[in-house]
């Protein structure tokens, strides 16, 4: 993939009922947006056969796919059926978006719990690595992607998704700008959106620059990072400068909005980055 694809987070308002995914498909073909991020945030039910025609009807009108897993996702559960209730549930959003047609599976991956940082991290690893070997094995190669997360008190902070993504084969970052902008209180101007970029061509490598899934979106935060999100106008966040930054570092992937207004502002994200020279 060498060109940003803006979409939204599940399926547009403006959707014809019964505001299915096949139906959200549609319509972001007919607003001309270019990309669909599924939502199975509350849990995946989905049967094999209508995930396929979920993956025709994507690929007849040229839409590109990606999954949000389940929000119950906690890799440093303490408890041992939670952490496998989690490894389950990411496992199953990978197999549906196998099916589904798309490449990738965004996801929370954990909570810190009051542990040492680098305790969270090893336990986070290994059992993302269980996860990963579980869909090699059964041929599933879409990638997981640990998303950059906006509250102090999630695991998800850039180098810690970075660097996941720098020791597992078949694991890449979800950048979320926003939820980084409301984590650290800055991160919100050209030359800190354009840092973020060259760490993560320094750490994975120029074509990681060229294959990204990001999160954009308006958002309220405060000490402790991200409280709700919001749409592009009514918040602070600098998009401009971001997809300014996008462009000058020639970046492509998905672009999904998650601006409560879904579709107006990714058709907003989307047209003032054709409009930049």
């Amino acid at each position: 993939m060498n060109k940003l694809l803006f979409g939204t987070a599940g399926t547009p308002h403006s959707a014809a009922p019964p505001h299915s995914t096949v139906e959200g498909i549609k319509r972001i073909a007919e607003l001309g947006l270019d990309s669909l991020e599924i939502e199975f945030v509350m849990g995946v039910n989905i049967g094999e056969t209508s995930a396929r025609q979920i993956a025709q009807v994507a690929l007849n009108r040229n839409i590109k796919l990606s999954v949000h897993a389940p929000y119950f996702i906690n890799l440093n559960a303490h408890e041992p059926e939670k952490m496998k209730a989690s490894q389950v549930r990411l496992i199953q959003a990978a197999r549906a978006a196998s099916l589904c047609g798309a490449g990738d599976v965004a996801f929370h991956p954990a909570f810190y719990l009051g542990d040492p940082l680098e305790k969270v991290y090893e336990t986070v690893k290994k059992n993302l690595l269980e996860v990963r070997e579980r869909l090699d094995k059964d041929g599933i190669k879409v990638r997981l992607r640990p998303e950059l997360m906006g509250k102090a008190s999630q695991f998800g902070a850039l180098n810690e998704v970075l660097r996941l993504a720098s020791e597992i084969p078949g694991v890449a970052p979800c950048i979320d700008f926003a939820h980084w902008h409301a984590r650290t209180g800055v991160f919100n101007s050209y030359d800190e959106f354009a840092t973020v970029l060259s760490q993560i061509k320094e750490r994975l490598g120029a074509p990681a620059l060229k294959e990204m899934h990001i999160h954009v979106a308006g958002i309220a935060y405060g000490k402790s990072g991200e409280k709700n999100h919001l749409d592009l106008r009514d918040s602070d966040f600098a998009y401009r400068e971001l997809l300014q930054a996008l462009k000058d570092f020639k970046a492509g992937g998905l672009v999904i909005c998650e601006s409560p207004n879904l579709e107006e502002d990714a058709l907003l994200l989307k047209r003032a980055f054709v409009e930049m020279k």
